[in-house]
């Protein structure tokens, strides 16, 4: 058992995750370094060096007018042959409301975000975004955003967007701080969504442990941890539909120096075994 001096001289391995709720509708153009600076200091939440500031994907796109309106659309004939054969086969198998969402203009602008359609099925279009991400619908989104009409697509560069806002909070604050712009993604083997990194900056986006040795003394040789996307994961709890909760601080964090970026967290083509 420790004793009492042993437990006070270990190292402390706590993290708090702070949600913060009075951000602004945001618009194209907003500053989003400075409204969250600005709510932070409202609630409390003075930001320091070493903390994470992880910032739903929604917030991002309104800001950078990555905001697309369905009746500005003309789909494409490939989106129109598209949308007709999933109302068909959706109709069929869950009913005309699963497949009234099978919408030729909203089908055409995942075609234009996607550099390839990976499979269309009765829930969604799987596609690979311009960026690399494999996602449900190339990442077009209809969800938080005011108006039937409307949806949003994903930052044409996350980590640029991170490392911005990083710099905007570093001369507002003057504190070095992470960012990690945030999104929900399904898995192909397992049930449920959960909130991973498409943006970071400030931090190594991922921790090569090969060749150090574990608790036990063993080399590891395959272990790479996907630091990012563990963050975004974590404050994901916070950042639930309908929490009105689109940034969370996370304060505590052992973070590395080294390579930054989400974009390391794609696997290589050649590495896919499932492509």
């Amino acid at each position: 058992m420790k004793t009492d001096a042993s437990v006070r001289g270990a190292a402390s391995y706590r993290m708090e995750l702070i949600g913060l709720h009075s951000l602004p509708e945001v618009r194209e153009g907003n500053d989003l370094a400075q409204l969250v600076n600005r709510a932070a200091r409202r609630e409390g939440c003075v930001l320091r060096d070493g903390d994470v500031v992880v910032i739903a994907q929604k917030v991002v796109s309104k800001s950078e007018g990555r905001v697309v309106r369905l009746s500005n659309v003309k789909p494409s004939t490939l989106a129109i042959s598209w949308a007709r054969a999933g109302k068909a086969a959706t109709s069929k198998s869950r009913g005309a409301a699963a497949a009234a969402k099978f919408d030729p203009r909203l089908i055409e602008v995942v075609l234009q975000e996607s550099r390839r359609v990976v499979r269309m099925s009765e829930r969604a279009l799987i596609a690979e975004t311009h960026h690399g991400f494999v996602c449900a619908n190339a990442g077009v989104d209809q969800s938080n955003i005011r108006g039937k009409d409307y949806v949003t697509c994903l930052p044409r560069d996350p980590d640029g967007s991170a490392q911005r806002i990083a710099r905007g909070l570093k001369r507002l604050t003057g504190a070095n701080v992470a960012v990690i712009i945030s999104d929900t993604f399904g898995r192909p083997w397992r049930l449920g969504l959960t909130n991973v990194a498409i943006g970071a900056a400030g931090f190594a986006a991922m921790e090569d442990l090969r060749g150090k040795r574990d608790a036990a003394g063993k080399t590891l040789h395959a272990t790479i941890l996907a630091v990012a996307d563990e963050l975004a994961g974590a404050a994901g709890l916070l950042m639930k539909k309908s929490a009105q909760v689109p940034v969370v601080i996370i304060r505590g964090a052992q973070l590395s120096r080294g390579p930054e970026g989400a974009k390391q967290l794609i696997r290589p083509a050649h590495e896919d075994m499932f492509r």
